[in-house]
């Protein structure tokens, strides 16, 4: 549930020739990391975005540059 989550960070890892974006949620001390590759991060993504406040621009943020690590908390209670 939405109102679970404590806190989402997205982040990009360098990968050398690839970025890599991830994201953590915080629900209850307990931290959930997922990243772009794996089946169902879009419907991750689509439901963390209904969070009251959440920066949708967190994309822009955190994927440029490239082949830099970046990170930008999206949401926080």
């Amino acid at each position: 549930m939405l109102t679970d989550i404590d806190k989402v960070t997205f982040y990009k890892r360098d990968e050398i020739t690839t970025d890599l974006i991830c994201c953590d949620v915080v629900v209850r001390d307990a931290v959930w990391t997922s990243q772009e590759e794996i089946v169902g991060w879009d419907m991750l993504v689509s439901h963390i975005e209904g969070l009251p406040g959440f920066r949708h621009e967190w994309y822009e943020l955190v994927a440029q540059p490239a082949l830099e690590a970046s990170e930008i908390e999206a949401f926080s209670r």
